[in-house]
Order: structure tokens, then C-alpha cells, then sequence
């Protein structure tokens, strides 16, 4: 028997005064949409939550201190590359000064209620985001 496995991500969502960060991607897919922080794990090399600190700092700058899991996504067409498996953090605590870097063409906060238009299923992912700050 064969196993074909995804390829896992991790996201980070990261709120500041109501709004959230998100990065404008430089490469596709979805090259010029928004898109919430995050990328690939490095086989073998790093766990999860070090991947989602790692491409937090890489795509903005910030350093992850803290953090809470939202939820898994493994919807798979959820990336047109690859089946994928994304687990998606809260970031409850961070520092240093954002900017734009790697994958990044440029970062911006939004508020919850004005999003732009979104890349892979992280409008689906901010809506749960929502629904789990009400709670």
C-alpha cells in the first residue's frame, strides 16, 4: 500500500487593536491577495509551533512569545499546490516591529469587519476566529 501524505502549514493570527496582521503574498499561488501569516513546516528539522514562529518572523518581523491553538484545517483543495494540513495559531504574545520580509510583498493591520479579499480558506478561518473571540 502506497500513503501519499500533505504537506503541513502552520498560520498565526496576530490582533492589534482590533485589527488583524496579513501579509500581501509576493509568489503564488494567489500571488498579490492577502493571507494570513504562514507557511510550510521544514521536514525533520523543526515541530510545528517552531514553524509557526519561524515564518511569523520571516514574513513580518514579530517574534512569537505566546500562543493558543484555533483549530486544524485539512480541507483538501484548501491549497491549489498540494493537499495541506494547516494548523492555525492565535499569537497572545509578541514582540518587535512589523514589517514586510521573505514571502511578504507588503503587511497591513485590518479591521475584522473590512477585510480584503482573502487567499487559500483563511476567510473561513477568520470567521472562526471570530466566533471563538466571543466565546
Amino acid at each position: 500500500m502506497e500513503f501519499k501524505n500533505p504537506g503541513v502549514t502552520a498560520d498565526i493570527i496576530i490582533e492589534k487593536e482590533d485589527k488583524i496582521l496579513l501579509v500581501k503574498r509576493k509568489n503564488d499561488p494567489f500571488k498579490g491577495k492577502w493571507a494570513l501569516p504562514g507557511g510550510f513546516l521544514d521536514f525533520g528539522k523543526e515541530t510545528i509551533e517552531e514553524t509557526a514562529a519561524r515564518e511569523l518572523k520571516e514574513e513580518t518581523g514579530l517574534n512569537l512569545l505566546e500562543y493558543e491553538l484555533l483549530n486544524v484545517y485539512s480541507k483538501p483543495n484548501r491549497d491549489p499546490r498540494i493537499h495541506t494540513v494547516s494548523l492555525v495559531y492565535i499569537g497572545k504574545k509578541y514582540d518587535g516591529t512589523a514589517e514586510a520580509g521573505d514571502d511578504a510583498e507588503e503587511i497591513g493591520y485590518f479591521p475584522l469587519d473590512s477585510l480584503p479579499e482573502l487567499a487559500f480558506d483563511h476567510a473561513r478561518i477568520l470567521r472562526d476566529y471570530l466566533a471563538w473571540r466571543r466565546k
